[in-house]
């Protein structure tokens, strides 16, 4: 198994309210020349949480630090008009925050990040480190 030490939390960037799946992400992510979906876990709009690529197997979601982090990605991240916006459903966060109490578990050593920590954009469109501290 891989070391461990970072949570990344990203959106799909699509708008608010429209569903999307794991297979409609792995497509996406073919489409640009990966081997498919690079998140290990997405949460869907009704808060279940869907496997993408295995734990075991390094991600392809943040550069340069996909060896030892795990990629979860929510479905949603932007508003009606396609502007940044946290549009995480009430399901989706009880799902998150259930994940992230499990993460802090199962990788105590590990620290919680958007990916927007690692790279010029809004995603996931809200602040994880401080969204972490109001998890219990």
């Amino acid at each position: 198994m891989r070391k461990i030490n970072k949570i990344i939390f990203h959106c799909s960037a699509t708008k608010e309210g429209q569903a999307f799946t794991v297979k409609d992400i792995d497509r996406w992510h073919k489409e640009r020349g990966w081997k498919g979906i690079g998140y290990h876990f997405v949460i869907y709009l009704d808060g279940s949480v869907h496997s993408g690529r295995p734990v075991e197997e390094i991600g392809a979601h943040t550069l340069n630090h996909n060896s030892n982090s795990i990629g979860v990605c929510y479905i949603g991240g932007l508003d009606t008009n396609g502007k940044a916006k946290d549009t995480r459903t009430p399901a989706q966060l009880r799902a998150m925050e259930k994940m992230v109490n499990e993460f802090k578990v199962k990788y105590p050593n590990a620290t919680f990040h958007g990916h927007n920590e690692f790279a010029n954009k809004a995603c996931p469109c809200f602040d994880v480190r401080n969204w972490v501290k109001t998890v219990e």
